[in-house]
């Protein structure tokens, strides 16, 4: 269902959040039974703003968006393979396949329901109230923002702080919140920071819908987390091409 059309808080171009996973569990195995919600463009595919850089809208100045050359992105880094289930999603939006509820019936639908904020996209693009109202009905979440200096604090309550190198993490924990940070796979982890439990470096222990340590500081979980950078096609990362 479409959870919120209205303009980015990163730029005030037209963005829609479209909400799955209500009615049929997520087959992702590394997340587990958690509603999926997909942060896009209203108006343009999620190929083409990647490939225009209008992805700015959902994505902010993130390190692993890449660059822009003639028409074409190159050493994006980000892990989540567009072409698949964002353009899906965004094609059965154009569709027509996803209804516009009233208040009421998204918040019903919502309940007691495990969420990820931001399959696609950062929560920050988003109003901090759709999440806040949403998430006083549902179960627990789990979320990622790199827009952690910019903004709305109170997004650190649902939140992970992404980071992607010591500096970041060291500024986001002075400002209050617990960090996810990328590393490479000979980093040391920080103090109080643990490797993803349900990462392949952890030996993929658990999911990340059981584990839930990844829901800011509203999460039972006190320590920070961090996981082996794992962008796509094996590319440098940015946080690696920064040092």
């Amino acid at each position: 269902m479409i959870i919120y059309k209205g303009p980015s808080r990163i730029d005030g171009a037209p963005i829609v959040v479209i909400a799955t996973g209500l009615a049929k569990a997520s087959a992702n195995a590394k997340t587990g039974a958690l509603v999926q919600t997909w942060i896009l463009r209203e108006d343009v595919s999620p190929l083409d703003a990647v490939n225009s850089g209008a992805d700015v809208s959902i994505c902010g100045d993130c390190p692993h968006r890449g660059a822009i050359v003639d028409g074409r992105n190159v050493d994006r880094s980000c892990y989540v393979t567009v072409f698949q289930a964002p353009q899906n999603v965004w094609k059965t939006y154009k569709r027509g396949g996803y209804p516009e509820l009233s208040r009421g019936k998204i918040l019903a639908a919502f309940s007691g329901k495990k969420v990820r904020l931001g399959a696609y996209g950062d929560p920050a693009a988003v109003p901090f109230k759709v999440w806040q109202t949403l998430l006083r009905w549902a179960g627990p979440s789990t979320g990622y923002t790199h827009r952690w200096r910019e903004c709305a604090p109170s997004l650190k309550h649902y939140c992970m702080a992404s980071c992607d190198n010591a500096r970041d993490h060291e500024e986001a924990k002075a400002m209050g919140w617990r960090t996810f940070r990328v590393r490479s796979a000979h980093e040391a982890l920080a103090p109080r920071e643990i490797a993803c439990p349900a990462s392949k470096e952890a030996g993929q222990k658990t999911t990340c819908s059981a584990c839930l340590a990844c829901g800011g500081t509203n999460a039972k979980a006190r320590v920070d987390i961090a996981i082996v950078a794992h962008g796509s096609a094996g590319k440098v990362n940015a946080f690696e091409r920064r040092a």
